[in-house]
């Protein structure tokens, strides 16, 4: 049968390691990333990204805490919100509130991880599957829009793009996801400063908890920065984990 033996390379590819790749790839593209994160029009627009992940660890740990998860919005100006039922205090309140600044850093440091262990493809795989699950908890229109492309985007690739191709974007999407993710932090600060984030995740956690908004933010500041310096650790590995 001809769809069960491409079906078979295909899994072989996916959980097979590729070549490592040029060091120039991996500096270019962790450049490529940090100008998506610098440059205020390239973070406007990546920075929904960042919101997907931010939502979709939201709703991960809403479900692992045992809540219910009842939708996730995405907005056009890169904020979004997860709805999901249960107790409104608690253990599982108080970790799907702490999710969200930390899903993208810890999104980043996994696809590091396998990246150093040279599993360029799977990096792909995973974030299909996980943008196509999450797309079956949007609620608005332009959620199912971001989502949507984003997910069609890296299918492409990840199905049509040569191995130098999804090596690159696999790497970009990593280093962006690591360079990012303390960015959202220190906009939420400079929101609170203003007096215009009074239902953020920090200061939810603070009524959660009775821990100030100010600690929680720099639990999020630290947590970015120490998975963006690790996971750029292990792309700037010249071995690129064991030899092949």
């Amino acid at each position: 049968m001809v769809v069960p033996e491409v079906l078979s390379s295909a899994w072989e590819e996916v959980v097979g390691r590729q070549p490592a790749p040029d060091q120039g790839l991996v500096v270019i593209s962790a450049v490529t990333a940090l100008l998506l994160v610098l440059i205020p029009a390239a973070w406007h627009v990546a920075r929904h990204l960042v919101t997907i992940a931010h939502e979709g660890a939201h709703g991960v740990v809403a479900l692992l805490s045992g809540r219910r998860l009842s939708g996730i919005r995405v907005h056009s100006d890169t904020s979004g919100l997860t709805v999901s039922r249960g107790r409104p205090t608690g253990p599982g309140m108080v970790a799907t509130t702490l999710a969200g600044y930390l899903g993208p850093a810890a999104l980043g440091l996994g696809a590091a991880y396998l990246l150093r262990e040279r599993h360029a493809l799977a990096v792909l795989w995973l974030a299909v599957l996980l943008l196509g699950l999450l797309l079956l908890q949007i609620r608005n229109f332009y959620g199912l829009y971001a989502v949507g492309v984003a997910g069609a985007a890296v299918f492409a690739v990840t199905w049509w793009g040569s191995g130098t191709l999804q090596t690159a974007v696999a790497y970009v999407g990593t280093w962006f996801l690591l360079l990012g993710s303390p960015r959202p932090v220190l906009e939420l600060q400079s929101h609170r400063r203003a007096g215009r984030a009074r239902t953020s995740d920090a200061d939810v956690l603070a009524r959660l908890t009775g821990v100030p908004g100010l600690l929680w933010v720099a639990v999020f500041l630290l947590a970015t920065l120490a998975s963006a310096a690790l996971g750029g650790m292990w792309l700037l590995d010249p071995m690129l984990g064991p030899a092949a």
